[in-house]
Order: C-alpha cells, then structure tokens, then sequence
C-alpha cells in the first residue's frame, strides 16, 4: 500500500503520535526514543553526536509546546508530508514543523523532520 492512498484523517492518525513522540523526546533529549521510528536512512544521516549537540545548544528543540495544531497534508511519489504549526513554551512565535511518512518494509516509518 501506498501511504498516499490514505484519507488525511488516517494519516493524521498516524502521524500526530509520531510528530508528539518527537517533540516529547526532543524535549527530553533522549535520542534512542527520539529516532525509534525513523527509516533506516533517516537513523543513518541523525547520529548520535549531532543529534547530541543539537540537544545542547538549540534552544528550539526543547520547550517544544506539545499542543498538536496540524495545518495539512502534501502528498508526493510514496511519501506524504505533515505539517504543523509548531510553538514553544519559552520563546514567543510560530515555526513550521516538517514531518514525513512512508512504508519501510511494511510499516510507517519517519523520512524526515524539521522544525523551521
């Protein structure tokens, strides 16, 4: 199956959970939950150390406000793409958070995540 064939109420179903996972791990700086389920290329490229200093020194990625607020869903090839309007409960603004899903080997995986 292609992720691309599910309605967005099935994708956001899928999603928010792994889009809360990473804000709750990344808030707690623990990146063997943070990168649980992300594909086997996506573990490979966010190493331990630069994920770790990511961690350290970004503010943005801790205080992240886990209050979902999905905005919507771009579909293309076997990938779908999830945004949200990202806050954070220290520094004042929005972000846009970045996250996309495909199938690996029969499950939904993450392809990738940013919050920009």
């Amino acid at each position: 199956m292609n992720i691309t064939e599910l309605s967005d109420e099935e994708i956001f179903e899928i999603a928010n959970p792994l889009w809360d996972e990473l804000l709750k791990y990344s808030n707690n700086s623990n990146y063997l939950k943070f990168i649980r389920h992300f594909s086997y290329e996506f573990k490979k490229a966010a190493n331990e150390v630069e994920v770790g200093k990511q961690f350290a020194k970004a503010t943005l990625t801790k205080n992240l406000d886990r209050n979902l607020d999905p905005l919507g869903i771009i579909r293309r090839d076997e990938y779908v793409t999830v945004l949200y309007r990202q806050r954070n409960t220290k520094r004042p603004g929005e972000w846009l958070g970045r996250l996309v899903l495909g199938y690996e080997e029969g499950e939904v995986k993450i392809f990738g995540a940013t919050i920009f």
